[in-house]
């Protein structure tokens, strides 16, 4: 079991940055995957980013160049590094954990979800 907790959401200009963190209840040195999602009103949840427990990222091409995903595992915190923002970036971004145990279980855990608005 493992709680995640987003923060750093806010109100934000095109073309700004921002630095999304994930803070989770445990070790995060044992989690197959942590990720990024985003959610727009009227829209499915769709993936952002997202790093390994070896640290491979990788991008949908709508972020790719813009967003970075980082994690510290001495914090037990994943990043979400996103630059040049778009209007089109504005939805609500969710940190997800994927673990997979000794017998191939998948474990999926969410957090609550941050608000990124971008607008001028």
């Amino acid at each position: 079991q493992v709680q995640l907790v987003e923060s750093g959401g806010g109100y934000v200009q095109p073309g700004g940055s921002l630095r999304l963190s994930c803070a989770a209840s445990r070790s995060i040195v044992s989690i197959d995957t942590m990720g990024w999602y985003r959610q727009a009103p009227g829209k499915q949840r769709e993936l952002v980013a997202r790093i390994t427990s070896d640290g491979s990222t990788n991008y949908p091409d709508s972020v790719k160049g813009r967003f970075t995903i980082s994690r510290d595992n001495a914090k037990n915190t994943v990043y979400l590094h996103m630059n040049s923002l778009k209007p089109e970036d504005t939805a609500a971004y969710y940190c997800n954990a994927l673990t997979v145990d000794y017998k191939g279980v998948t474990y999926n855990y969410w957090g609550q979800g941050t608000q990124v608005t971008v607008s001028s």
